[in-house]
């Protein structure tokens, strides 16, 4: 599902955890299925996260 939008997992859940989300990974597939709009909110969430502190570094 990550790959489809653009991320690897290991990314996303860095990228997750940049921005202060904590989602348990059961929840994370539940939303992959079953909302595919709110993960995909997450992902975007996660690269914003990820790009932002990437230029702080």
């Amino acid at each position: 599902a990550c790959r489809q939008r653009g991320t690897s997992y290991s990314r996303f859940i860095a990228g997750l955890k940049a921005a202060g989300i904590e989602v348990d990974r059961k929840i994370l597939a539940d939303l992959a299925v079953n909302d595919p709009d709110a993960f995909t909110a997450l992902v975007e969430a996660a690269s914003e996260a990820s790009a932002a502190q990437a230029k702080a570094s």
